[in-house]
């Protein structure tokens, strides 16, 4: 019989182990050597000869650092050796999205990856692993944050997340390569601004040693860049008239999709970002009746009628223009608070603005 270690799944009863290995880390545990020694490194969790922290400082496993499970299917963050820099790294699945690193590699080329419109995540390096079986390799990418967490405080803030992404949608768009699950998992932010001194993977409130609160300054002091990830849907035409199976991602809810058939990849993107904006910030802020009119023409039951890119950027110009500073730099609540901490967070809110107002930040923080 195999002996048992702390990173098996099962235990001799044949119930789980507190705090073990989950099936999808084993993975990991098994590469953490070929990864090191690509100059990356896995947490301590994930060396092989890793013993629980818990089971000798009696601390609750949920509680310390080692303890922080990644379930991620294809992904795992790591340090880059060298420089200490938090990076994600993420299976090449060619059954599941066959274009993917070919397009990622495309928008990581020299002539794209400096042009201030591209807001595609950046390809670092591809690394292989000793995997004969699955011949997997790993893409490095930058160490991204999901792009509402934390919560956008301001209505500046907000046209700051969209005018980006609408520019990163247009740029793919302009070379006919729809994104096909341009959805809320899948945009992000570089978190290396607000988070200077970066934070824990897992829980991502916490330092990166995991021993106090991770340092965090605010979009408006430190203005983030937006990007869209995982290109495994995604598609290049020779236009952007053109028909193709519907793919499912994260938003489900397209009409294209419901109804089955061939349809345009190129108007379902507009349709997921303007679902974005309407589930995350209409249905669930106050004061966004500013972009009613369009979201509900990007999300239009009859793909044909919505707006192409270009023109929810160029409708979205002037939305922005008639916003006044003072709604740009007010407090965007939640419909769920309660009134008393509402007005709280106002007061927070005003002190923060005459803070900003007196250090010149931007009421449109753009990096």
């Amino acid at each position: 019989m195999e002996e048992r270690s702390a990173v098996h799944v099962g235990a001799e009863n044949g119930r789980r182990e507190i705090g073990v290995l989950f099936s999808s880390e084993l993975w990991w545990r098994d590469r953490y050597r070929d990864i090191g020694a690509s100059g990356y490194r896995l947490r301590p969790r994930y060396d092989p000869d890793w013993q629980p922290s818990w089971k000798t400082s009696r601390k609750d496993f949920f509680i310390t650092e080692d303890g922080q499970p990644t379930l991620l299917r294809a992904g795992m963050d790591a340090t880059r050796i060298g420089d200490g820099k938090q990076v994600m790294l993420k299976k090449v699945l060619p059954e599941e999205g066959p274009h993917e690193l070919s397009i990622t590699r495309y928008f990581s080329s020299p002539e794209l990856r400096d042009d201030s419109r591209n807001h595609c995540v950046q390809l670092l390096e591809v690394i292989d692993t000793a995997d004969t079986k699955l011949d997997k390799r790993l893409m490095v990418m930058p160490f991204l944050r999901p792009f509402n967490d934390p919560h956008i405080q301001t209505f500046g803030e907000f046209v700051a997340f969209f005018t980006q992404i609408c520019e990163g949608l247009q740029f793919m768009h302009e070379r006919n390569i729809a994104h096909r699950d341009c959805t809320e998992n899948n945009i992000m932010f570089d978190p290396s601004g607000m988070y200077p001194k970066g934070y824990h993977p897992i829980q991502k409130n916490r330092s990166r040693d995991f021993k106090g609160r991770a340092k965090q300054y605010t979009r408006t002091d430190r203005p983030p860049r937006y990007y869209f990830i995982d290109f495994g849907l995604s598609r290049r035409y020779s236009s952007r008239n053109v028909l193709d199976e519907p793919l499912r991602g994260g938003d489900k809810n397209a009409p294209e999709h419901l109804r089955g058939g061939r349809c345009n990849p190129f108007p379902v993107d507009i349709y997921y970002l303007g679902n974005l904006v309407r589930e995350q910030f209409l249905m669930k802020c106050n004061g966004f009746k500013f972009m009613r009119e369009l979201v509900d023409s990007m999300t239009d039951e009859i793909p044909e009628r919505r707006p192409t890119i270009e023109v929810v950027i160029e409708k979205f110009d002037h939305i922005r223009d008639s916003l006044s500073t003072a709604k740009l730099r007010s407090l965007i609540a939640l419909k769920k608070d309660p009134r008393l901490f509402t007005a709280f967070r106002h007061v927070r809110q005003f002190i923060r603005t005459v803070h900003y107002i007196v250090l010149k930040k931007a009421a449109i923080p753009i990096p």
